[in-house]
């Protein structure tokens, strides 16, 4: 789990997305904490800004891998309200063109598909 959290290729399971999430409005929550002024938003730090990009980062590769675990493009997580379905939908059994099933269900009857991931 989490293994390159920043990368956008491959596929994770909706338990590593919907922990990928929390940690990602945690952080998010608690710089804004730190560098936000409530009082005049306008005079947010610029360390905000330094700091909020890679979280951002984080949860956009996240998104794009669940995505190619339903077997869709990373492109769909930017449909309004999508991560719900990301969030509650189940993935494609066996390997899909991102990859092997990260749950190992139907990677065993799809052999040529797997060896064909695996020698790249």
């Amino acid at each position: 789990m989490f293994k390159k959290s920043f990368s956008f290729e491959g596929r994770i399971r909706r338990t590593e997305y919907g922990l990928s999430f929390i940690i990602y409005l945690c952080l998010l929550t608690i710089i804004q904490m730190i560098f936000v002024d409530d009082s005049n938003p306008s005079n947010t730090s610029p360390l905000f800004l330094i700091l909020a990009i890679p979280i951002i980062w984080f949860l956009i590769s996240q998104g794009a891998k669940r995505c190619h675990d339903m077997g869709n493009s990373g492109w769909f997580q930017l449909i309004p309200f999508y991560f719900f379905w990301m969030l509650f939908a189940d993935s494609n059994v066996g390997a899909n063109e991102y990859g092997p099933n990260p749950k190992d269900s139907g990677n065993v009857n799809e052999i040529d598909e797997i060896g064909k991931y695996l020698n790249k």
